[in-house]
This record gives structure tokens, sequence and C-alpha cells, in this order.
């Protein structure tokens, strides 16, 4: 079951991550969230990460400090 967050507006969003290739050739892990489970939902929040709100009431994937 895909990891969801319900903001303080009552909308629920799913964890998505997506590995691209950048111009130097380098990988890197995108977190991103969505409103309907695609391909890519993670079960769970990386190690290392905590979900908040921003001020518009998006989810946004933050490092812990």
């Amino acid at each position: 079951m895909a990891f969801s967050f319900t903001n303080s507006r009552g909308s629920s969003y799913i964890l998505h991550a997506r590995t691209t290739t950048l111009k130097n050739g380098n990988t890197q892990t995108i977190y991103f969230f969505s409103r309907e489970a695609k391909e890519g939902a993670l079960d769970a929040v990386p190690d290392g990460y905590e979900v908040s709100e921003s001020k518009n009431g998006l989810p946004v994937l933050k490092r812990k400090q």
C-alpha cells in the first residue's frame, strides 16, 4: 500500500519516486507527491526524510535535521 499524506485541508497525496539521469551522467532520485497513485509509488517515507506541509497546503519531503 502506497504512503499517503492528508493535509490540513483534507486533500490526500501519495508519495512517489523517480530516478533520473542528469546531464553529467549521474543519477538522482526525485521524490514528489501526486493525488493519484502512479508508477513509482512508495510504501514508506525514505530514511532520513520527513513530510511537512507548505504554506499553501502542499506536502513537501524534507531531510531530517
